[in-house]
């Protein structure tokens, strides 16, 4: 899938990969707007890497392009 057919899957609450990554990520989602210390937080993106956690994940102009996301269980 590209990244245009796999945004709205993101925005639904879906779970999200490439398989053309090296295998410690696991997974990327779309956390909603919401607060933090009574200020607006904006909606973003986040990865699980496998045994460091969640970081904010911004896609590269590769990720934009690639073909190869796919919807994760």
């Amino acid at each position: 899938m590209t990244f245009e057919q796999i945004l709205p899957e993101l925005k639904a609450g879906k779970k999200v990969i490439r398989s053309g990554w090296s295998g410690a990520e696991l997974y990327v989602k779309l956390v909603s707007e919401g607060q933090h210390d009574g200020e607006k937080l904006n909606p973003y993106f986040l990865i699980n890497v496998s045994g460091e956690g969640y970081t904010m994940f911004t896609p590269t102009v590769c990720d934009i392009l690639a073909d190869d996301w796919k919807i994760i269980e």
